[in-house]
């Protein structure tokens, strides 16, 4: 049997995630260590695998075992995978994941083979590594003859070679290398019980794992801190290429890529195929391919083509363009059933696949892929004759998905970095669509980790180049308050409010005596704007070095720790952090208002002015009744006004709701309009569709929060979403149906409107409350079944 992972992809059933974990797992140096391949560099790129064959009288019930890897493991059970991982973490809280092995052994001999890599000084910039390494621990004592140590064999898979990835400079890609594979004919079948492995080297232990939280021993830890993973296996489903949309230097059948076809490249030929998926895609491709000895294949992955770099035009056109992007390259050893699928996953609409033969034909199997992902339900539903929509949710959803593999990602062909800013979007989305915390508060916990000696996060973790950005800080606040309200766990959110004082006590120290911020250091991003007065993402600031957007997002964040404080924490806080935003709600009126704009401006010379402090005053009341009203009016209608990227719409859209405007909320997707109308099928990063670098980034998905909370006006109006508020704005919608997960159950609603009458059916979950809103009269709600005719 041939090593094809695509295959053993289709065919594997991955382990419920809640497996039982011995306690002494969890505090007390493991038995099994970390072990690595004898002579090899420590922190070099390679590929690296480990066997052990194990002999059992019977075939067991349960066999638990806990895994990881620096950088990446996927470890195989007599041929099958069954596990992928680490999920990502830093060096003190290393993941782990637990896994069943039961299902895959057998009575007699087994073979447990692990592949292990390391990228190197080329990982992706989200991969923090502190050296080459493979650690395996049975969880009690039946699985202790696996624990790792030198019973295990070990070898380099010098196939591999890592492809650098050549994208132009502007686009900071940091992602990862490509592969440059040769497949070496003696380690065919290397993971089965009949491959030899007398030539390789014993394993060379390193030292016995570390629980962070391991009790009375040294407290010196060797390398990792290990940590359960606390995430479910990714999702693997597979999935086939659609279209063949360009085919030079060879006549390729009707059939293929879309369903398995033989394609044969004749010897001294060079043939070009253009693959269209027709939506983007996170995937790890496979490809089967026969003869052709010291041939060459290329595969190229990117989102969109380019009519001239930075321009794309509309994604679905391809005459043309130029293709530019990641790419994998591959040397024939002219054996029959090759494959290759690669260490891990890519993301593209388009492949770009290229075959150049030597005196040999070579011969493409089969090429196809498995979709890989954060394995969300999607339990969210929507009914109306609005087809646009069903439309935005769907690009939005895709999006979200494929911004969240073993963390949030602000994008997966480019960076694959969990930032604040994005990840509290996406937090919400994850909560309205599936009701699955469980990434969320990795995402929390990530972030609190972060957190640096002067107080500040990091403004994307995990990423071993640290960048602080302090109002991501602020947004992150913003996200526990978040998680305090949709959420499920106050006791979670109350263990973070150390870290959230800490913060606040940093941006203390850059308060001048009005409560103004200045000075203050490091990247000050708010959005991607090109406006007079922003730079690098950086809102205006005055002479003085004080900005009206910074100093707003510094009062939401007191607003929301006092909140937080309040009912969870310690009042004497709350009070404290209400004086500090009572304190700069009077000094915004008197630095920024501009009388004769009825408008905050963005700095003192009251010169320049913004959706976003304008948006930011509205929401936190700085600006209320008419006043709002009036503004929310001028934020549409003033055209010499910064505006809001796709990202910073969702708060310019909550601030316009706030202001008495939500029934034009569909009014206002202008922008997901312009990426539908380029053939975009996620939500791009940037305002300008056609030279968006990336063509994939979920803070543009806040429309599947929105279609919920405010056109069909399902809000929380407790923590723990224990009390709903429903104020629906439903424009011209005459007839929609809509459901979300809720953590007490399902929530559904179902309105039907005339020129007179409303008709509401409401269905809450139990022990659900809450009341509704319709026209400024407010009805109560109780659990299950409330019928209103209004």
């Amino acid at each position: 049997m041939r090593y094809d992972l695509l295959f053993l992809f289709l065919f594997c059933r991955f382990s419920a995630q809640a497996q039982p974990i011995e306690p002494v797992i969890l505090s007390k140096p493991w038995r099994a260590y970390w072990i690595t391949v004898p002579d090899e560099s420590a922190t070099g790129y390679g590929v690296y695998l480990f066997r052990k064959v194990i002999e059992l009288p019977t075939k067991p019930a349960t066999f638990v075992v806990h895994v990881s890897a620096d950088n990446r493991y996927k470890l195989l059970v007599n041929s099958t995978l069954v596990s992928l991982g680490p999920s990502r973490g830093d060096l003190t809280h290393w993941k782990f994941e637990t896994v069943d092995l039961a299902p895959y052994l057998q009575a007699g001999k087994n073979t447990i083979a692990t592949q292990v890599w390391n990228e190197g000084e080329m990982r992706p910039e989200a991969q923090i590594s502190l050296r080459t390494g493979f650690i395996l621990q049975g969880n009690a004592d039946a699985e202790q003859l696996l624990n790792t140590n030198s019973s295990w064999r070990c070898i380099r898979d010098s196939s591999y070679r890592p492809l650098p990835t050549r994208i132009p400079p502007m686009a900071y890609y940091v992602a990862g290398p490509g592969e440059l594979m040769a497949r070496k004919a003696n380690l065919n079948g290397w993971e089965t019980a009949t491959y030899s492995d007398l030539g390789w080297k014993t394993a060379r232990p390193l030292f016995s794992g570390t629980p962070k939280n391991g009790v009375g021993g040294t407290g010196v830890p060797n390398g990792w801190m290990l940590i359960p993973s606390g995430l479910p296996p990714m999702e693997l489903s597979p999935q086939r290429f659609v279209q063949l949309r360009k085919a030079e230097g060879i006549t390729v059948p009707a059939s293929f890529p879309a369903t398995k076809t033989a394609l044969t490249i004749p010897a001294n030929t060079v043939a070009t195929l253009l693959l269209d998926q027709t939506v983007l895609t996170n995937a790890y491709p496979t490809l089967r391919f026969s003869r052709g000895k010291d041939g060459t294949i290329s595969l190229g992955y990117a989102e969109a083509l380019f009519t001239k770099f930075p321009s794309k035009g509309n994604r679905n056109e391809v005459e043309g363009k130029t293709f530019i992007g990641r790419k994998d390259s591959l040397i024939s050893n002219g054996s029959e059933g090759q494959v290759f699928t690669p260490l891990n996953f890519r993301t593209y609409r388009y492949m770009q696949l290229r075959v150049t033969t030597k005196t040999e034909p070579l011969v493409i199997d089969d090429l196809y892929s498995t979709f890989t992902g954060y394995p969300f339900q999607r339990m969210a539903k929507l009914e109306t004759d609005n087809s646009e929509m069903k439309n935005v949710l769907d690009i939005g959803w895709r999006t979200a998905r494929l911004c969240a593999v073993e963390t949030y990602m602000d994008c997966p062909y480019y960076e694959q970095l969990q930032y604040i800013g994005d990840a509290r979007i996406q937090a919400l989305v994850s909560l309205y669509t599936s009701g699955d915390d469980r990434l969320l508060r990795n995402a929390l916990n990530q972030m609190d980790e972060s957190r640096q000696p002067e107080g500040i996060t990091l403004s994307r973790h995990p990423s071993y180049s640290p960048q602080y950005i302090p109002m991501f800080s602020l947004w992150y606040i913003g996200m526990l308050h978040d998680y305090w309200m949709y959420g499920k766990d106050s006791q979670f959110i109350k263990n973070k409010l150390p870290g959230t004082r800490q913060i606040l006590n940093y941006f203390r120290v850059y308060q001048q005596a009005d409560g103004s911020l200045k000075d203050t250091p490091n990247w000050l991003f708010t959005d991607w704007v090109t406006a007079k007065g922003w730079s690098l993402g950086i809102a205006p600031r005055g002479a003085d070095g004080s900005s009206a957007v910074l100093d707003l997002q510094l009062l939401w964040a007191y607003q929301m720790a006092a909140d937080l404080e309040s009912k969870i924490g310690m009042k004497e806080y709350a009070i404290i952090y209400t004086q500090y935003a009572d304190q700069l709600k009077n000094t915004l009126q008197t630095k920024y208002w501009s009388a004769s704009r009825k408008l905050f401006a963005d700095r003192p010379e009251k010169d320049v002015f913004s959706q976003h402090a304008n948006a930011l005053a509205i929401l936190t009341g700085v600006s209320t009744g008419n006043e709002a009203a009036t503004m929310g009016k001028q934020l549409l209608a003033d055209s010499s006004l910064a505006p809001a990227s796709i990202y910073f719409k969702y708060y310019l859209h909550q601030a316009l709701v706030k202001a008495g405007l939500g029934n034009d909320y569909q009014n206002w997707l202008g922008k997901w309009r312009e990426n539908v109308a380029l053939g975009l099928t996620t939500w791009a990063e940037t305002s300008d569709v056609n030279t968006s670098r990336s063509d994939c980034h979920a803070w543009g998905s806040s429309p599947n929060i929105e279609f919920f909370r405010t056109v069909l006006g399902i809000d929380s109006d407790a923590p723990g979403f224990a009390k709903v508020k429903i104020t629906p704005h439903l424009g011209s919608i005459n007839n929609i149906i809509g459901e979300i997960p809720h953590p007490n159950g399902m929530l559904s609603v179902n309105y039907k409107q005339d020129q007179h009458k409303l008709q509401t059916e409401i269905n809450l979950p139990p022990k659900t409350t809450g009341i509704f809103i319709w026209k400024g009269k407010t009805y109560p709600l109780k659990a299950g079944i409330n019928k209103l005719k209004i």
